[in-house]
């Protein structure tokens, strides 16, 4: 895809859809920060309806350390991997009263040195919350920058880099909703909806698709 096809696909999405956000629920940096953390192999509704119990008993460090590491289980054991989520949202919480009063800091380093906080992760938090012109590739960014011809790399960071090196800069800002969401509902893993899809036309494996399907006379 080039730099021109590149501009209409982002011009698109965001003619569909000018404002998206995260479909996790939050109210503040540290709300996000949790549900990011226990998002990671499970899904933003599973992990809400987690939240939305947990956030109106303790929504701040102090609250959560107070809960106890049992009492954190109780509300978050619904979500995969529970038990190692749990102990690294205790241990973040210590570090954060300890070392950044209590507030979620605004940089890569301090993110990423909090346990349960990866890569993907600390750039959520930096784009969604401290609106920071980066991007996190999920598995649906991935297959999606991919099989589109967006992005292609063999990896998480290859493909996070051609991203952010070859997005239009108007579109940088937005472009990781745009692409999950796109790659949630749209082009998904197994039956990706060719046919519902309005950048369909720019796709590389589409176009692949459209030529095996054309007849030979």
């Amino acid at each position: 895809m080039n730099q021109q096809q590149r501009q209409q696909f982002f011009s698109r999405l965001q003619a569909q859809n000018p404002s998206p956000t995260t479909e996790l629920e939050y109210q503040s940096p540290f709300e996000l920060l949790i549900a990011v953390i226990l998002s990671a192999q499970a899904t933003d509704v599973g992990v809400n309806k987690a939240t939305r119990k947990l956030y109106p008993v303790a929504n701040t460090p102090e609250a959560i350390l107070s809960l106890g590491l049992d009492g954190l289980k109780s509300y978050v054991k619904t979500i995969g991997l529970f038990n190692s989520k749990a102990e690294n949202i205790m241990k973040t919480c210590q570090i954060l009263v300890n070392q950044y009063h209590s507030e979620v800091p605004e940089d890569r380093e301090a993110l990423e040195s909090l346990p349960g906080v990866g890569r993907k992760t600390a750039n959520v938090v930096l784009n969604t919350v401290f609106k920071h012109p980066v991007m996190a590739v999920d598995t649906h960014i991935f297959r999606l920058s991919n099989r589109t011809g967006l992005a292609k790399g063999k990896n998480v960071r290859e493909v996070e880099d051609k991203l952010v090196k070859n997005t239009p800069k108007e579109f940088l800002l937005d472009a990781h909703h745009w692409l999950i969401l796109h790659g949630r509902y749209v082009c998904t893993a197994r039956k990706p909806k060719c046919d519902e899809c309005i950048v369909n036309d720019l796709c590389d494996d589409f176009k692949r698709q459209q030529k095996r399907a054309k007849p030979v006379f």
